[in-house]
């Protein structure tokens, strides 16, 4: 079994009215990530994603890309050791 790794990311840019948490949801759930995503007051967009190193770090790699209407400046991680339940979803904006 591979290892497992938790991440905590801000994402900047034109990331909010373009569908990309709901694109953040759909790909993590391909990859058999568990986490969640959000918007922030900040015009950030928020997520954390739990699973397999390789698909983790595949998902960081995604989030730089973002759905087409998307054009993202930035993308932070932090690290994270705060369990994360399983499954993934969208959840209240902050």
């Amino acid at each position: 079994m591979g290892a497992e790794k938790t991440v905590h990311v801000m994402v900047a840019g034109r990331v909010q009215g373009v569908g990309y948490r709901a694109w953040v949801e759909r790909e993590a759930l391909a990859l058999g990530l568990s986490g969640w995503v959000r918007n922030r007051r900040s015009g950030e967009v928020e997520a954390v994603f739990a699973g397999k190193a390789g698909a983790v770090d595949a998902m960081v790699g995604y989030c730089s890309r973002g759905p087409t209407a998307s054009d993202v400046s930035e993308v932070r991680v932090l690290a994270t050791g705060a369990p994360v339940p399983m499954g993934f979803k969208i959840i209240a904006s902050e």
